[in-house]
Order: structure tokens, then C-alpha cells, then sequence
């Protein structure tokens, strides 16, 4: 079927890249005939599901391949089981994630001192990178975060007085 058929010219912008000299990537891109074939390709077999997979409610079927390293668990695992009952385009989607990416962080920290692991703070924050790099704005940082601890301080003890 011609793309430029007279009984689609009524829709707004058809055919619009009809022309191969209006077309964005016109005279750099050599095509070599293989654009119209790059979904056709072998795929790759369907990896088993042992572990619990959160999948939005517009995408039924599973990715052929996913990651299994960190099934959701714990009050962050909870958390992003009710997100996935929600549409991508919700922000009942999306704030629920964030909220489990920092309670995660928390309990990751929790998690290895049961195990007797203290964190290196400095070293996972970036923190000596930063000082190594960007002195000033590390300076700054730190200004910042001490001025508001102290402010949080003096209207805690305010309010107790």
C-alpha cells in the first residue's frame, strides 16, 4: 500500500515522512534496508520464575530475561507490591517506589549491623571523591547540614522550654 494513499491524506502529518529528503537523519544515515527488519530477530527463551517479579498492570507477560539478585522483601518490599498495583502513568506508582528505594537504604544499613558489618559511611557516600574533587562544595555541604542540624536543635529545645 502507498503511504501517501489519497484516503489518508485527511489525518494531520500523514505521509510526513514519506520523503527521504524531509526525513531527520537525511543525507547521514546510509540505509542499508535492514531498518524495516530490526524486529525481526530470534528471541531469546523465556527465563524461569522462581522469585516473586512486580509487573505493571499495562504489561501482563514477564521480559524473556529479568534480574533475580533482590526480590522485594521487608517493609520496602511491601511498599512496592502496593505500587505495582497501580498504572505507570499514577503518581500511586511512582512516590510508593521512591519511598521504598530510601526505606531500602535503611534497611540494607539495619541489616548489616545484625550481621556485625559496620558500614563505611565516608567511603559509600562518595564522600572522600568529594573532598578530592570538589573541596568547596564539600565545605558547602557540610555548612549547610551543621547550620540546619543546629537550627532543628535550638527549636527542639525551644519548644521543650
Amino acid at each position: 500500500m502507498n503511504i501517501t494513499n489519497e484516503k489518508f491524506k485527511h489525518i494531520p502529518g500523514w505521509g510526513i515522512d514519506a520523503d527521504p529528503e524531509n526525513e531527520p537523519t537525511y543525507p547521514m544515515k546510509k540505509y542499508t534496508g535492514d531498518d524495516h527488519k530490526r524486529s525481526d530477530y530470534e528471541r531469546a527463551d523465556q527465563q524461569k520464575q522462581e522469585i516473586l517479579l512486580l509487573k505493571s498492570p499495562e504489561r501482563p507477560a514477564i521480559s524473556r530475561v529479568f534480574g533475580t539478585t533482590v526480590p522485594p522483601s521487608g517493609l520496602s518490599g511491601a511498599i512496592r507490591r502496593y505500587a505495582f498495583h497501580y498504572s505507570e502513568d499514577k503518581i500511586r506508582h511512582w512516590i510508593p517506589l521512591i519511598l521504598a528505594d530510601r526505606i531500602q537504604v535503611w534497611e540494607g544499613l539495619l541489616n548489616d549491623l545484625k550481621r556485625g558489618y559496620i558500614p563505611n559511611i565516608v567511603a559509600e557516600r562518595g564522600w572522600n571523591i568529594e573532598w578530592k574533587h570538589n573541596p568547596k562544595g564539600m565545605v558547602k555541604k557540610i555548612a549547610i547540614a551543621t547550620s540546619l542540624g543546629f537550627l532543628i536543635c535550638c527549636t527542639l529545645r525551644k519548644k521543650k522550654k
